[in-house]
Order: structure tokens, then sequence, then C-alpha cells
């Protein structure tokens, strides 16, 4: 069994999706695991053209796009702001 060039890319790819995956579960703030949110989504829709999916790799980058900009909107309106005295 052997492997071509694009397999080796999909490999570093699915890699790079674990290691997102894990900080996104780690990081502490919500702003911070929404951008990395965002760098698995394009991941996942570089994977999909790879595999020749086109028609999934554009859902998958406007989808990721949209529930990231959402995210980011929701975290913006209802972050805690210090009170002065």
């Amino acid at each position: 069994m052997y492997f071509e060039a694009s397999d080796y890319w999909i490999i570093v790819l699915l890699l790079i999706l674990v290691a997102a995956a894990l900080a996104m579960y780690f990081i502490k703030n919500l702003m911070h695991a929404v951008i990395v949110f965002g760098a698995y989504s394009v991941t996942m829709a570089l994977i999909w053209l790879m595999m020749n999916t086109p028609d999934l790799a554009i859902t998958e980058a406007a989808a990721g796009i949209c529930t990231t900009v959402l995210m980011m909107v929701v975290i913006m309106r209802t972050s805690r702001k210090e009170r002065k005295k």
C-alpha cells in the first residue's frame, strides 16, 4: 500500500484537527476558543477539498464562518464588565 503526497497532507491536517480540538477543550478564554474553532473549521474545509468533495468544503467553510462570527458576537455582547465604585 503506497501513499501519495496528498495523503501525507491529509494526515498532517488531521493531526492539526486533533490539536485544535484539544486546544478548544483546554483554553479558558472563550474568545480564544472561538478563534481556534474557526481554524478548526477552515482546516476541515481544506480536508474536504483535498478529498475531492468541494460541495462539503464550501458548506463547511460557510457554516464555520457563520458559526464563528455568531459566537464572537454573542461573547462580545454577554461579556461581563467591571463596575466602577
